[in-house]
């Protein structure tokens, strides 16, 4: 097909970045999707296609599992810690956004157990780096007269992300709620962070 003379032809306008970083969180919302629902061996183009976009994509932002699962948890992590430095943060109301996390996230649940999951996923240290800044958002704001201390802390999240199963994202988050009614821990509403 050939232009006619004087015809202005007019291109779509580059979104280049824009499209790659819509993209990329697209991949990262799909990716949390597909492994609460499927575990962290689901495969990657189910993910793809969840995304809306080409596996060339996906790989383009990720190049394999590990640092999609990484990018994942990236994500989980910045939130608690976004919700511990809120002027209005309080033990009760990060543990309602970590319950949030358990529950809507495998791969955080995975990363809670790091010991576990560091082996069979490939991410080493960087999990244990991970885990810890969540332990550490979370000590920053356990009161001095509460039940649990500083050890016991970990040792309780542990506890309640082990129980975070279920099909549905209700059930999932039921099952933590129950959990942390038994260890006497208050929980703030379950929801994410929102700065």
């Amino acid at each position: 097909m050939t232009e006619q003379p004087g015809a202005e032809v007019r291109r779509p306008a580059n979104q280049g970045r824009k499209v790659a970083a819509r993209n990329r969180a697209a991949v990262i919302a799909a990716a949390r999707e597909v492994f609460a629902e499927q575990g962290l061996t689901a495969p990657l183009s189910v993910i793809a296609r969840r995304a809306r976009v080409g596996q060339g994509v996906l790989y383009r932002h990720f190049p394999d599992r590990t640092a999609l699962v990484e990018a994942v948890l990236e994500e989980n992590v910045r939130q608690v810690e976004q919700a511990a430095a809120a002027e209005s943060a309080t033990f009760a109301g990060l543990l309602g956004v970590l319950t949030w996390h358990l529950a809507e996230s495998a791969a955080f649940i995975g990363l809670l157990h790091v010991d576990q999951v560091a082996g069979r996923s490939g991410l080493g240290a960087h999990a244990s780096a991970l885990s810890e800044r969540v332990q550490h958002s979370l000590r920053a704001h356990l009161p001095a007269d509460h039940r649990l201390n500083a050890k016991d802390l970990e040792l309780a999240v542990a506890m309640v992300s082990a129980t975070v199963t279920g099909p549905t994202r209700e059930e999932r988050e039921r099952r933590a709620r129950d959990a942390w009614r038994l260890l006497g821990v208050e929980v703030g509403p379950v929801r994410p962070f929102e700065g």
